[in-house]
């Protein structure tokens, strides 16, 4: 029932509301979409995680907002050259080294803007701070893919490509690391697939096809050709291939599934591809195998 859990805290002024969005930037915080009204307006900023904690006693620190990392020592230089940054001779004396606590961790406290202060802890047990799960992102950023699209039905496979290059360029992709590779129908979008993961040019593949039932069995098929063909071509080259191939019963169900009320499946392909890319990515280095 419960979605999510939001802190609320005014400021004084424009200048401090750009000054705290600034710092959260730049410490990594990923920024939401936040609000505006005529007399107001709020800056999101989101976590990979989150918890309400109740403290019976003593708090360990005083901050407005405790935020857990994974690198602390980055943390306080990415803290410390923002300080630097906004110039003043009082910046040394808004931060504080890090230090051990005695809840074994280690600990700095950041005063941004005069009455805001962040702390950042990250535990010193290297086990116990690591992420309970592994997740990819959303950034396409120095990312290289490619789009397999079939002609077939192109009315809604044009969509499902805007879709795909929307979701791309909007996550940091540059245009030219997307290649485009279009095929006659979702028949052929297996062995082109296929030919582009061996050569090894690229992060991902996403493929975009549409499939209408019609009045035969030609429909089942086909789908399931074009399903293990994809499916087998990421599992024997490593290469993370995402599924943007509609099979639909009628084109109304279809145009409503690229763009016209069901979202872009194109789109959602692409950015399955990044975080598969993403995620690939963490599990190399965290010495895992793909």
């Amino acid at each position: 029932m419960i979605k999510g859990i939001a802190f609320l805290r005014p400021v004084g002024s424009v200048e401090v509301y750009d000054q705290l969005a600034s710092f959260c930037t730049a410490l990594g915080l990923a920024a939401g979409k936040g609000w505006k009204t005529a007399d107001s307006r709020g800056a999101a900023f989101w976590a990979p995680s989150g918890a309400l904690e109740f403290v019976d006693g003593r708090m360990p620190y005083a901050a407005d907002v405790f935020v857990e990392v994974t690198a602390l020592d980055a943390a306080h230089q990415a803290a410390e050259s923002w300080l630097r940054a906004q110039g003043g001779d009082t910046a040394a004396a808004r931060i504080s080294p890090v230090e051990e606590t005695d809840w074994k961790a280690r600990m700095f406290l950041v005063e941004p803007s005069p009455g805001f202060k962040f702390g950042f802890w990250a535990w010193s047990d290297p086990v116990k701070g690591k992420p309970i799960t592994l997740e990819g992102d959303l950034s396409a950023a120095g990312m290289r893919f490619a789009i397999v699209v079939s002609r077939w039905n192109a009315v809604i496979t044009e969509r499902l490509l805007d879709g795909a290059f929307d979701a791309l360029l909007r996550s940091g992709a540059q245009r030219d690391d997307i290649e485009v590779a279009r095929v006659p129908g979702a028949w052929e979008i297996p062995a082109a697939a296929r030919t582009i993961a061996n050569r090894g040019q690229v992060d991902a593949i996403v493929t975009l096809g549409c499939l209408l039932r019609g009045e035969t069995a030609h429909y089942e098929a086909i789908y399931n050709e074009v399903a293990r063909g994809i499916g087998q071509s990421q599992q024997e080259t490593g290469i993370p291939h995402s599924f943007g191939v509609l099979t639909c019963e009628t084109l109304e169900q279809a145009l409503n599934r690229a763009g016209v009320k069901s979202g872009n499946k194109g789109f959602e392909a692409a950015a399955a591809a990044i975080e598969m890319v993403s995620l690939r990515q963490k599990l190399r280095a965290e010495g895992g195998a793909v």
